[in-house]
């Protein structure tokens, strides 16, 4: 799924949202993504498939 490894592939604020979304740590992970450059950078990295994939599992519309 992934190009290559990055900060964002592993996460820690990521990973408190994958174990709680609604934790306060976690839903901070979701809104920084809206806007975070590297995130963008990270999901642009990957395969088509590997962007659909995380579309849907956080639920991502645009990007």
């Amino acid at each position: 799924m992934e190009k290559k490894d990055t900060p964002c592939s592993h996460c820690s604020l990521r990973q408190k949202y994958d174990k709680n979304p609604k934790s306060l740590l976690g839903r901070f992970w979701r809104w920084h993504i809206g806007f975070c450059p590297g995130w963008k950078a990270y999901f642009q990295s990957l395969t088509e498939e590997g962007q659909n994939q995380l579309r849907e599992k956080y639920h991502i519309e645009k990007g």
